[in-house]
């Protein structure tokens, strides 16, 4: 089968692949390579615009500053002095 890579790879025999090229695999070096997270997606499952999706991501949301005197083990935790701690 075809796939093409999305990272640099090198075949059994020494050939030094690199990211877009296009190479014959068999099924065992495909599951390797997709373990790896090395394949884009093998042929006839490409990235035509029938398998186009359109993703956006937000960046995640600014955390609120801690308050410092709210830090701590808690109003039940036993004392920082006591053995056992």
């Amino acid at each position: 089968m075809h796939v093409r890579l999305s990272a640099p790879w090198m075949d059994s025999r020494g050939t030094v692949w690199a990211p877009g090229d296009t190479v014959e695999v068999d099924a065992v070096t495909l599951a390797s390579l997709e373990e790896q997270g090395m394949v884009e997606a093998p042929d006839g499952q490409g990235t035509g615009p029938e398998n186009t999706t359109n993703t956006t991501s937000t960046p995640p949301p600014t955390p609120k500053p801690t308050d410092p005197t709210k830090i701590g083990p808690g109003p039940g935790a036993p004392p920082a002095d006591e053995p056992g701690n």
